[in-house]
């Protein structure tokens, strides 16, 4: 049957699901990484684990927040729908523009990257590279243009030097087929990939205990671990560069947000789920660290790329290195379906108010899922995975990001002005001292990421004002609409 823009979403997903969101989309592949950026950045144990504490208190205070945001508002698209209700439909647009082209598409090829190359420890083939195609480019290289009507995008950084080759490694097109396959699994219901959600996320929550319990326990921790130390910048300076890297294994959290139309119960279920999932995320990601340096010394951490490998290789040998790969597949397999669940419904909630492609509107007759949006999604990410600039992409976008989560967290203020007699299920505890302090510290967080990057910083904000004529012409289209 075909989809239709008429057909309503199901709320089919409870508070569990509501939950494996929040913590499978969280826990990725950041727990097994950033251990080393940070402790090079600030160089003791103690101040590692107290940007964790301090990330996570952040991360926390901004979860307290959505959560009045979400029960009160319990629609899909998430911060779209809080930033139009705030701000106007302009602020909502770019958000959700950002998240579509950018920032959920690009987290999704990052993912599935990262699964191919943990998945190569196993199947080494997946590394071999299977074509070299040459792209055509003028004298000093062609810039990659997007053509729409009489309106062309011309992106100067994607600019494709002359003789270039694309070159496909099969572990790409492995990860392109993860992609259209947890897509498809999507496309058949939302029961479904919740389902899928949930088994993975519980798997997962349970082998990073066995890896925490190992290093705490089995192995014989050295307290004096946590005493040692390496040379780094310290300071302000390296508190917020680690916090950076403590931020990007905590993001997520915000996700369910996007599937609150589909939330059996939101106002009860979403808070909980967000303050509950953010918890014990916290928790998970303290003890590993705690773990970590139990079994391993400062200089040994900062010198291991996959520090829960390198963990439990001096515990187990080898074996116990492999184990973490597979620990780490399972980790970035949910955060990957996790992300695609969730993405998917920003686009389709900008289409089902008029400021997206109409066809990203439409929901299955049966299946109630907004099939396009989940397949547009999925295909425009497998793109990324091929273009191999998708990090780039990422980096880009960092900042204007992180302007519309403080706008977003902001806006339980505003609203509380604007709309003092909507129902409010939940309000926000620690009012308004909690979405303050999570704003001041974005704030912090965005002078530190322009100081340090300006030039990324600068072209995401340009990459952004990429879609305004985008939505002054659906705009337009709207106005007219209304006329006839």
């Amino acid at each position: 049957m075909p989809e239709t823009a008429t057909t309503p979403l199901r709320r089919d997903m409870g508070l569990w699901a509501a939950m494996s969101i929040v913590v499978g989309t969280v826990i990725g592949s950041g727990i097994f990484i950033v251990p080393k950026t940070m402790i090079l950045q600030v160089g003791s144990p103690g101040t590692v684990l107290l940007v964790w504490v301090f990330g996570g208190l952040l991360t926390l205070a901004g979860a307290l927040t959505y959560a009045e945001l979400a029960a009160m508002l319990p629609e899909a698209g998430g911060e779209y729908v809080y930033l139009k209700a705030a701000y106007g439909p302009f602020c909502g647009f770019v958000y959700g523009w950002t998240q579509m082209w950018v920032a959920k598409s690009a987290s999704v090829a990052t993912l599935a990257t990262g699964f191919y190359l943990y998945l190569a420890n196993f199947v080494p083939a997946l590394g071999r590279v299977v074509a070299r195609i040459p792209l055509p480019s003028g004298a000093g290289g062609a810039p990659l243009a997007v053509h729409w009507g009489p309106i062309v995008f011309s992106f100067g950084w994607l600019a494709v030097e002359p003789g270039s080759l694309l070159v496909i490694r099969a572990g790409q097109l492995f990860a392109m087929v993860l992609i259209f396959g947890l897509g498809f699994i999507n496309w058949l219901g939302v029961r479904q990939g919740a389902g899928v959600q949930v088994s993975a996320t519980v798997v997962k929550v349970a082998l990073l205990a066995a890896i925490i319990g190992c290093g705490l326990f089995l192995g014989a921790a050295h307290v004096e671990n946590f005493a040692t130390s390496v040379p780094a910048p310290g300071g302000v300076a390296g508190f917020f560069a680690a916090l950076v890297a403590a931020l990007w294994a905590y993001d997520g959290w915000n996700n369910v947000g996007m599937v609150s139309g589909e939330i059996r119960n939101p106002q009860r279920n979403l808070p909980w789920a967000l303050v509950l999932g953010t918890l014990l995320v916290i928790l998970i990601y303290m003890t590993a660290n705690v773990a970590y340096f139990a079994v391993l010394p400062a200089p040994a951490v900062a010198a291991s790329d996959r520090v829960p490998a390198e963990m439990m290789r001096r515990l187990f040998g080898s074996p116990g290195a492999a184990g973490v790969s597979l620990v780490a597949l399972i980790s970035i397999f949910a955060a990957l379906n996790g992300s695609i669940l969730s993405g998917s419904r920003v686009p389709y909630a900008l289409a089902r108010d008029g400021y997206f492609f109409r066809s990203f509107a439409r929901v299955h007759p049966q299946r109630h899922v907004p099939g396009f949006s989940i397949l547009a999604l999925s295909a425009w990410s497998a793109v990324l995975v091929l273009s191999g600039r998708y990090d780039q992409l990422f980096t880009l976008v960092i900042f204007p990001s992180w302007i519309l989560y403080g706008m977003a967290t902001a806006s339980v203020l505003v609203l509380r002005r604007k709309y003092p007699a909507m129902p409010r299920p939940y309000r926000t505890i620690g009012y308004p001292v909690v979405p303050v302090v999570f704003v001041l510290v974005a704030a912090l967080f965005l002078g530190f990421t322009l100081k340090n990057s300006p030039r990324e910083s600068i072209l995401g904000l340009i990459l952004i004002a990429a879609g305004v004529p985008f939505y002054r012409n659906w705009k337009r289209r709207l106005r007219d609409s209304t006329r006839v």
